[in-house]
């Protein structure tokens, strides 16, 4: 379990600024012009080794008739139900404003942690006029300059204290859970339903009938493991209706808590740029990947049909190739079973421990055969490698110079592991340390 953190507060604060830095990357757009922010971003960040989930929300005015604002202002409610930590923001250049106290009387109702950051604290003769924020009685304060990312370490500290432990192993934790993902109207309910034998979950030809996340436990044919229908993700600028912004989010919490994700491909589309964001999105949390392209029934075929379609996958999966595609339809049940099946090893693979004699005796061999390059005369030699626990297969190499060990070598290591070990459908991490 991620988590979620929300970034609110009223318009032109900084939200967007303070969201890229955490995520870093340039994804939300910034400007000086309050209300740019309509559609909600998502991004994954990081901090001392733990990932969380960010949503940068739009500015929150009470009371208006505006009808962006009006939207804006119910989304924030759900962003803020969602998450699990606020991080409320406030701009120290204007001071403590109306707006602000509207907002945090609001805040206060809610159970969750708020995080109060005082954004454009660009000098040293501003630090002092951040206390005055005291007043709106949220309890921690931390001054920042979301611009530069000055205090956003000691943000950060204090967001990943606040976020929530692993949840407790109850009885549905300790079966395999598949998230089946993708974008609206690809089938995903229509799986589940020709799985189970019933009509479980609501199927219209109306892309987004599935609103919230839908667990059923599948029992049979030797199989136990949760299915997770989930709400279509589409572009994040078409999400505009407050229900499916709600569907987002629940989408994104059950990748998260999930072990594998199923994604649907349509077959009569393609492998389009969405369904890229929802790959990137399993692959950052760290999650088994099964690739099914559905509606197979639908296209027409020739003898090579599958195999073009599995290469326009792989050139657009690269270089995470080694993951496993299926070609299904969930109208005749075409190889539904067979994906489970298949889903059920990435599981297993994602457990995979390789004993640490064994690790050694095959990958030293690999290095021998091919040394990584030196570094401006300097040989840079690996000596050993073991693997150590983490959500999916992490494996730690001993070597003189790690920080000169290039990617085009990681990704040598990497298809060696993969070649000789089934590490299919799984992300893997491979961390250097100094011998």
């Amino acid at each position: 379990m991620t988590g979620i953190v929300a970034i609110v507060g009223r318009p032109n604060v900084g939200k967007s600024t303070l969201f890229n830095r955490l995520i870093e990357e340039r994804q939300a757009i910034v400007d000086d012009m309050s209300g740019v922010t309509r559609d909600r971003n998502y991004g994954q960040a990081q901090w001392n080794g733990r990932a969380f989930n960010v949503i940068d929300t739009g500015g929150y005015v009470p009371n208006s008739d505006d009808i962006f604002e009006k939207a804006i202002r119910e989304q924030v409610h759900i962003a803020m139900e969602e998450a699990d930590v606020l991080i409320f923001m406030v701009d120290v250049q204007t001071g403590v404003t109306p707006l602000d106290r509207s907002f945090a009387n609001m805040v206060r109702q809610q159970p969750h942690k708020v995080i109060l950051a005082a954004n454009k604290v660009d000098s040293t003769n501003q630090r002092d006029d951040v206390y005055e924020f005291y007043e709106l009685g949220l309890g921690d304060l931390f001054g920042i300059s979301a611009i530069t990312g000055g205090g956003t370490g000691d943000l950060l500290d204090a967001v990943v204290e606040a976020l929530p432990d692993d949840v407790q192993e109850n009885d549905k934790d300790d079966i395999p859970k598949f998230a089946i993902v993708g974008r609206p109207n690809v089938g995903k309910s229509s799986m589940v339903n020709a799985l189970v034998g019933k009509n479980i979950n609501i199927v219209t030809p109306i892309a987004g009938t599935t609103r919230d996340s839908i667990d059923t436990r599948f029992k049979a044919f030797g199989n136990d493991i949760l299915l997770i229908d989930t709400a279509g993700l589409r572009k994040r600028s078409k999400v505009q209706e407050n229900i499916e912004f709600y569907s987002t989010l629940r989408t994104v919490r059950a990748v998260e808590n999930s072990h594998v994700v199923i994604l649907l491909i349509d077959a009569t589309l393609g492998i389009e740029a969405q369904d890229m964001f929802i790959f990137g999105m399993a692959q950052k949390n760290k999650k088994g990947i099964v690739m099914v392209v559905n509606k197979w029934d639908l296209v027409e075929k020739d003898t090579h049909t599958s195999i073009e379609f599995e290469k326009v996958i792989r050139k657009k999966t690269a270089p995470f190739n080694d993951i496993p595609i299926v070609f299904t339809s969930a109208i005749t049940k075409q190889r539904l079973l067979k994906t489970l099946e298949i889903a059920q090893g990435v599981y297993e693979n994602l457990q995979r421990k390789i004993s640490t004699s064994v690790l050694n005796e095959v990958m030293l061999k690999a290095i021998e055969r091919h040394h990584p390059p030196t570094h401006r005369g300097m040989i840079v030699r690996i000596k050993y490698v073991t693997q150590v626990p983490g959500k999916n297969p992490t494996f730690l190499f001993f070597t003189n110079h790690p920080q000169h060990i290039k990617e085009s070598y990681k990704r040598y290591l990497e298809n060696k592991l993969r070649e000789h070990f089934d590490f299919s459908g799984v992300p893997l991490n491979l961390f250097f340390r100094k011998k």
